[in-house]
């Protein structure tokens, strides 16, 4: 069996596309990668249009099927002529893309999913939304990507004491801004009207390799600042709202973009024109190695989201799977894993939204609108039972690290790939060997 796997990012253009549309699609396909070379070759593609029915030929010429699993939304799908295809994609909006725009039948993604015929999502919510759009017969599974069993070590080596309150010091190769170390007065207001010809400059944040110590009560977010979906205005007015009197309160925000500056500034400035607050913020805009990422993960008490919406949220079922509670909504992808028992619910209702890529923007979807009395509410719960009721936070931590291993472990995308993926294929004795011949030449 043969795999051929595609993004729009690849491992020699992540580094420049951290941020950018679709740039996450990468880390989904690293992480599929080694549970598919257990059953089989895995050849990476750059140019699918000239690469896919080639090598599909190829081996089926030679007796052996082969599989297209392209990473990215259907609109930038490519649809090969001959060789099985699997869209591989995550959606986070109540209706699924259904019009065309720009002359481009690919915008009305039911065009793309009745050619490849099946698709991969990564939430029973994207499930249930393609059913809608396809038909209650359409073939498409949930595959979350399988990120549990890299975090699982965390958990079971955690110390045997499980002190949710505690200390630890981060390595960090790059620039962080710590609100108890920033003069606000220049970012505020008043202050940037007197100079709005010019952006101030960013107070502190050298760009080296340095330490940061992490105490009390840590809540960690990861998110690329620039996506709006991911509402980290809601997260931090809350935050400080709910511990302006606590000073072993602390967020920390690690940004996954490239030239953040902008977004940094934004962030800066909402935070100024807060009244004073004695809890901290953190800001990351740093590079972290592996060990350093799983060293902020252990060093969180929980990990923190306030999203519209996820398609699955990658750095959640990270910290989970280590064993984290959340504090969360339960909406989207996230309805899959978020519960009571591990995790702090975060209310929400629905709003008017447009599809991301509709240049348009026009109203044709619904997402999550964060009830921020809720989020100050789960802050404040959380940090409460971190505080009082250890026991029940090592229960909550226990409940989330077996929830995700049935959610996103290797072992339940075997299965998937066993008994979803491989029969897409067919069997490659029906292939016509003129054809083949042709194609390949």
């Amino acid at each position: 069996m043969i795999f051929l796997i595609h993004s729009e990012t690849a491992t020699n253009s992540i580094a420049a596309n951290l941020g950018l549309s679709e740039y996450s699609y990468y880390f989904v396909l690293k992480e599929f990668r080694p549970v598919l070379e257990e059953f089989g070759l895995v050849l990476p593609v750059s140019d699918p249009a000239n690469e896919v029915d080639r090598i599909w030929a190829n081996a089926a010429s030679h007796g052996e099927e082969a599989l297209f699993l392209t990473f990215s939304p259907p609109h930038k799908t490519y649809c090969a002529a001959r060789c099985p295809t699997i869209p591989v994609f995550a959606w986070e909006f109540d209706t699924l893309p259904s019009e065309v725009w720009d002359s481009n039948p690919h915008h009305d993604w039911r065009h793309v999913l009745r050619r490849t015929g099946r698709a991969i999502t990564h939430s029973q919510f994207s499930v249930e939304t393609v059913l809608q759009a396809m038909g209650p017969d359409y073939p498409v599974v949930s595959a979350p990507a399988p990120v549990w069993d890299r975090f699982a070590g965390l958990y079971r080596n955690r110390p045997q004491d499980r002190t949710p309150v505690k200390s630890a010091r981060l390595k960090v190769r790059g620039r962080v801004f710590d609100s108890r170390q920033i003069d606000f007065a220049p970012l505020r207001p008043a202050a940037l009207r007197q100079h709005a010809a010019m952006l101030p400059p960013l107070p502190g944040g050298a760009e080296h390799d340095q330490e940061i110590l992490l105490d009390g009560v840590v809540y960690t977010s990861v998110f690329c600042p620039s996506d709006g979906r991911k509402n980290w205005f809601d997260m931090i007015c809350a935050f400080v709202w709910c511990f302006r009197e606590v000073e072993d309160a602390t967020l920390v925000l690690k940004l996954t973009k490239r030239n953040a500056d902008t977004e940094v500034l934004d962030i800066l400035k909402d935070l100024a024109k807060l009244p004073p607050f004695r809890c901290r913020v953190v800001i990351l805009d740093a590079f972290l190695d592996d060990d350093a990422y799983m060293g902020l993960a252990a060093a969180s008490t929980y990990a923190v989201n306030s999203s519209h919406g996820e398609g699955q949220c990658l750095p959640l079922m990270e910290y989970m799977s280590a064993g984290k509670p959340a504090v969360a909504p339960a909406h989207t992808s996230m309805a899959d894993y978020i519960r009571p028992d591990n995790g702090f619910i975060v209310a929400s209702h629905l709003e008017p939204a447009s599809w991301p890529h509709d240049p348009r923007q026009a109203f044709r979807t619904r997402r999550h609108r964060i009830d921020f009395e809720s989020l100050v509410a789960a802050y404040g719960d959380s940090y409460r039972v971190a505080k009082a009721e250890p026991q029940r936070y090592r229960h909550m931590g226990d409940n989330a690290f077996e929830t995700l291993r049935g959610h996103c472990s290797a072992d339940r995308l075997r299965r998937i790939i066993r008994d979803f993926v491989i029969p897409a294929a067919g069997p490659a004795a029906t292939v016509d060997p003129v054809l083949c011949e042709m194609v390949a030449n």
